[in-house]
């Protein structure tokens, strides 16, 4: 009797001990974790609604925030300690949107320098404050990556040596890139139709293209002239989500967003 006594009280203390080791592993996610580094966008409002639907997008690196919500991006630098979101006043960029979408920046900007409160649960980002609380996403969860190939891209955005450039003309023109499986180009250049290849070896894309003939008003001409001086040789190519970023390497480039 002794013997088995003895046994149970064995197996007693081997159960404690695995028991333990189970809890451990099922203790919260690490306290130091921080946003930083990292992108998200909101899934869900409460206590209010973002004018213009929003979604509020986030972006924390190098001790600096930025912020979009449908409107102008604001910027400014960032303190995550105590989890409280600390912002400096931010600056925001002054381009005028219609409708509803025009009060997002008020409504982001008094948010965000309320000093929300934050947690963050794996890829899910809480930030709650000034009786509003949004729950967020890390953008690689909520938007994948899209693949360089396969993809038609159109151009948003002209990247300069100094600047990114944003027009009506840009709007207009519409420019759009494809590569095809092989690396054959095709897409608009702006006025004329793009043919040409593509030799992708990681994150170096080298194009040679060519187009038609057509003339079109000279605003056009322009953002045609910047497309084919972007895809001209060697550029390095960036994915983050639905958006392609292309800087060749004489100084121009393009920012690009997947089509739907």
């Amino acid at each position: 009797m002794r013997i088995t006594v003895r046994r149970l009280a064995a197996l007693a203390v081997l159960t404690a001990a695995v028991a333990g080791c189970g809890s451990a592993e099922k203790e919260p996610a690490d306290e130091a974790a921080t946003p930083m580094g990292h992108t998200y966008i909101s899934t869900e409002v409460e206590g209010g609604s973002i004018p213009g639907g929003g979604p509020l997008t986030l972006t924390f690196a190098d001790g600096r925030i930025s912020a979009n919500s449908g409107c102008n991006t604001s910027s400014g630098t960032v303190d995550l300690s105590d989890r409280i979101l600390r912002t400096s006043a931010l600056a925001s960029t002054l381009m005028g949107c219609p409708g509803e979408g025009a009060k997002a920046d008020g409504w982001q900007n008094t948010f965000l320098e309320s000093a929300p409160g934050w947690r963050l649960d794996g890829g899910k980002l809480t930030l709650t404050g000034a009786g509003t609380t949004v729950y967020l996403t890390d953008k690689k969860i909520a938007s994948p990556d899209k693949p360089l190939i396969g993809t038609t891209w159109a151009a948003g955005t002209m990247l300069t040596p100094d600047a990114q450039v944003r027009s009506t003309a840009l709007d207009e023109a519409a420019p759009t890139l494809l590569i095809s499986d092989g690396g054959a180009v095709s897409g608009n250049a702006g006025c004329n139709r793009m043919t040409g290849t593509a030799a992708v070896d990681g994150a170096t894309v080298t194009f040679a293209v060519a187009t038609t003939r057509m003339m079109c008003p000279p605003d056009v001409m322009d953002v045609e002239q910047h497309v084919l001086r972007a895809l001209d040789g060697k550029t390095t190519a960036t994915i983050d989500a639905d958006t392609l970023t292309l800087r060749n390497d004489n100084g121009f480039g393009l920012i690009l967003h997947a089509q739907q």
